[in-house]
């Protein structure tokens, strides 16, 4: 399963890369998850949609923790079951 999203921080500023650093971080203690950071936003791969989930609602909370009182989550999920894709396959498949 493969996942875009984005998680903003609204009111807290020009800058957000602190914010956006404390999701990061707190994302990439979640197991079973490949992430791919991007200028604006971040994909992730998972075996199933609790994993990719979960993984979205922790760098969601760290936004909060980092200090925010109003965040944004924009989330587009890619669940394809009839055969196991990767994030390379997909990117490879328009070259």
């Amino acid at each position: 399963m493969i996942a875009d999203f984005l998680v903003h921080p609204i009111g807290e500023g020009t800058s957000v890369s602190g914010y956006v650093k404390s999701a990061l971080d707190e994302l990439k203690k979640a197991k079973g998850l490949r992430l791919f950071v991007t200028p604006m936003g971040t994909v992730i791969e998972g075996d199933n949609l609790s994993e990719v989930l979960e993984g979205v609602k922790a760098a969601h909370e760290a936004v909060f923790r980092a200090g925010a009182r109003r965040v944004s989550l924009s989330l587009q999920v890619d669940d394809r079951r009839d055969k196991p894709r990767r994030m390379e396959d997909k990117i490879a498949a328009v070259a």
